[in-house]
């Protein structure tokens, strides 16, 4: 089939593109964004009913690694391996790329749905083919806006990348819905999703889609290559296992891997720096930086992925270990209800994104996405006043607002990055912008995971200690229970369980107690009451950390200059007036 596909392929290519070309590229670009990242984060509701399907018990001491890296595999690939494969689009076709990571996801897709393990085994094999899987969604994220780039003139161009990241954003949240709804079929319901929906959009896109712009030959750049990957997927690595507890601390940070991770990626990170000062063809063009737009809207993107998956983890944890249970919903339902509770901030999205994309082609990009990092910073505050048990009506408003100002600012930043690089580097500059997003959303798990358990270490075990005792149970049990980590308990909000039921069930703790005393503990209320006070004394912390990287992001965004592109002349073969990192300036 491959080859019957690369055949028409070719034929395509000898034909020129006709004036709806540029409508098949956004349709297509769109549905591959689309479910490459509703895959990044469908997983994250599912995880219960995925490891009760293979037999795991996710919060066994052994097993946190599996539920880490099942989560954040896809995140380390997507964001390691996206200027790479950005690069390859300039060099051999950002269409050829595109279309091989479309095969490459459906055959990951199929594969994870017929996982033939169980335990231990069956984790990996879903954690082998969701690191595969993301390989091949980050050939789709790498060159999606390079190819709308290269087929949107200008004066559109922003409307047609404002509706593309705008989808990529509402896959994140989208995800979380669906896994809700299909873990409640079947835990391989959650990868079946993605197979018809992969296979259709792998076969389109190779019958509909044509290289627009001449892709330049040159050398690929190993060693640039190998430093960026090996030093980027080490510091995240070792940021995401810094929230693991180490020696008697809750959290890992003093952990010498921990620590030689985070020294040794940077440090392989410098060194990349100064391979890409000296070879003749660099994977990551540092010149690119020369450009305030490109250079302003990139550090915005990365502040503001950074408080968006802070928001996303934080809002699942808040609604299903605490509000949820309060209401009377099971633990076991949690996940689905979560993902349904959220809704308002992907509406947000949905509303602003294609909006604010298409004005700011007429007006530029610096008020629309500025505007927009004010607002989220504002719901941020607005999250924090609310009580831990909020009205949900206030909860919904502050949501829909933070999803209004992300999608203010994401489609004009976008289309202000890809329209401010000359058109022989939009590939890479596409893979950079993801890579600064996905990191993002990788750095946030280590950032406010640690943060949220350095908050709830300092009051949560005499808490939960005191609590416990106070419905029978023995002081030393009590103890032995206050004393585990808090990112146990956090692993357990966020896996839909009942932490005290799981605390005290594996012991036979449970079992000597009366009647009443077990139905109060594991109720739905005692845990939530218990820890709405340490959890908002986190939450504070997370999200005033949030709210001023929302801030520094606007800064960022309003300091990125006026309305500025790259000359489009160099789509058509034109002078590239801007090779040096130097745009030049048109009217809309």
């Amino acid at each position: 089939m491959r080859a019957r596909l690369l055949a028409r392929s070719a034929r395509l290519r000898d034909t020129p593109p006709g004036p709806g070309y540029k409508w098949v590229a956004l349709s297509n670009t769109t549905l591959g964004v689309l479910i490459a990242t509703m895959d990044a984060s469908i997983v994250i509701i599912s995880l219960p009913a995925i490891f009760r399907g293979i037999g795991l018990d996710p919060l066994a001491a052994g097993n946190i690694g599996y539920l880490l890296w099942m989560i954040l595999g896809y995140l380390l690939v997507s964001a390691v391996l996206v200027v790479v494969l950005g690069r390859l689009g300039d060099m051999f076709g950002r269409v050829r790329i595109y279309n091989l990571g479309f095969l490459i996801f459906a055959g990951a897709s199929v594969a994870l749905s017929l996982d033939p393990f169980r335990a231990g085994a069956g984790a990996l094999w879903l954690i082998l083919w969701r690191i595969v899987q993301a390989f091949g969604g980050s050939m789709l994220t790498a060159n999606s806006a390079a190819i709308l780039t290269d087929a949107f003139p200008a004066r559109q161009r922003g409307m047609a990348l404002g509706i593309n990241q705008i989808t990529a954003l509402a896959g994140q949240f989208l995800g979380l819905l669906a896994g809700g709804l299909l873990a409640a079929v079947d835990w391989r319901a959650v990868f079946w999703v993605s197979v018809p929906v992969s296979v259709t959009g792998t076969v389109w896109s190779y019958l509909s889609l044509r290289e627009t712009a001449a892709g330049g030959r040159g050398r690929i750049d190993w060693l640039g290559n190998l430093t960026f990957a090996s030093g980027a997927g080490i510091l995240l690595a070792g940021i995401t296992y810094g929230i693991q507890p180490y020696g008697g601390h809750p959290t890992g940070w003093t952990n010498p891997w921990v620590l030689t991770g985070l020294f040794g990626g940077a440090f392989l990170l410098l060194v990349f720096r100064v391979v890409e000062s000296r070879v003749a063809e660099p994977m990551f063009q540092l010149s690119l930086f020369r450009v305030r737009a490109f250079a302003a809207g990139n550090l915005a993107a990365l502040l503001t992925a950074i408080a968006r998956g802070g928001l996303q983890f934080m809002l699942i944890i808040w609604l299903q270990g605490i509000w949820l249970p309060l209401h009377g919903y099971d633990f076991e339902d949690t996940p689905l209800w979560a993902g349904i509770f959220m809704l308002p901030l992907t509406v947000g999205f949905l509303v602003a994104g294609p909006v604010s994309g298409y004005l700011s082609d007429r007006f530029g990009a610096r008020v629309f996405s500025t505007a927009g990092l004010v607002l989220v910073a504002g719901s941020f505050l607005g999250l924090l006043a609310l009580p831990v048990n909020f009205h949900y009506g206030s909860f919904a408003a502050l949501l829909l607002l933070s999803g209004l100002g992300q999608g203010m600012f994401s489609s004009p930043n976008t289309s202000s990055i890809m329209g401010s690089v000359p058109a022989r580097y939009r590939g890479v500059a596409s893979g950079m912008r993801s890579t600064f997003q996905n990191s993002g959303t990788a750095l946030s798990i280590g950032v406010f995971f640690s943060l949220m358990v350095s908050g709830l270490a300092a009051t949560l075990p005499s808490t939960l200690s005191s609590g416990l005792q106070a419905h029978g149970v023995p002081a030393g049990t009590a103890h032995e229970a206050a004393s585990l980590p808090p990112v146990s308990t956090l692993f357990a909000t966020f896996l839909g369980d009942n932490p005290i039921g799981h605390l005290l069930g594996t012991g036979g703790t449970l079992d000597r107690l009366t009647a009443a005393q077990r139905a109060e503990l594991t109720g739905h209320g005692f845990f939530p009451e218990l820890v709405s006070g340490p959890f908002h004394h986190g939450l504070s912390i997370v999200f005033g950390v949030a709210a001023g990287m929302a801030l520094v992001a606007a800064l960022a965004s309003a300091l990125r200059g006026g309305h500025e592109r790259a000359d489009d002349d160099t789509r058509r073969g034109g002078p590239d007036r801007s090779a040096e990192g130097r745009p030049t300036r048109t009217t809309p």
